[in-house]
């Protein structure tokens, strides 16, 4: 008997991490997301989860509303990874980590933002920034600058 709670308790953790987090609204040119070793071509109305990776294409863009309603663009020739989202409905708290590590990224923030400013963090190849703001954008050139 233990062992079908432990086997239950696992099934239960793999599900909560492979949750989603947002859904693409907008795909122009080429977009995929590296999903467990996977490509996956993103198409509008799929899921985003935590641990995805967004990569635009030369002539690629790609909109994702997040479950805070936090809307974020990515321009052509960028990759950016999802890597922690957390949210709670009710409270409003939580927090967005991304990386950034080349292209250009625009965000709306949403009400994880407005209940707690430093919720949203993205990283660079160069630095962190820290949100506060309800917009802002973000390039990360080639040589990751």
């Amino acid at each position: 008997m233990r062992w079908f709670i432990a086997i239950g308790a696992v099934l239960l953790a793999a599900a909560a991490q492979a949750s989603d987090v947002g859904e693409i609204k907008t795909v122009r040119g080429a977009v995929h997301i590296e999903r467990g070793g996977t490509l996956l071509a993103a198409s509008p109305g799929m899921n985003v989860r935590q641990s995805d990776v967004l990569v635009t294409g030369a002539d690629g863009a790609v909109g994702v509303t997040f479950l805070d309603n936090s809307l974020l663009s990515l321009g052509p020739g960028s990759r950016l990874g999802i890597d922690h989202y957390s949210f709670d409905s009710t409270t409003h708290a939580g927090r967005f980590d991304s990386s950034l590590s080349k292209g250009t990224l625009a965000v709306v923030s949403g009400k994880m933002v407005k209940q707690s400013p430093d919720a949203m963090r993205v990283r660079t190849p160069t630095g962190v920034m820290g949100v506060r703001g309800t917009e802002f954008a973000v390039q990360v050139g080639e040589s990751g600058r």
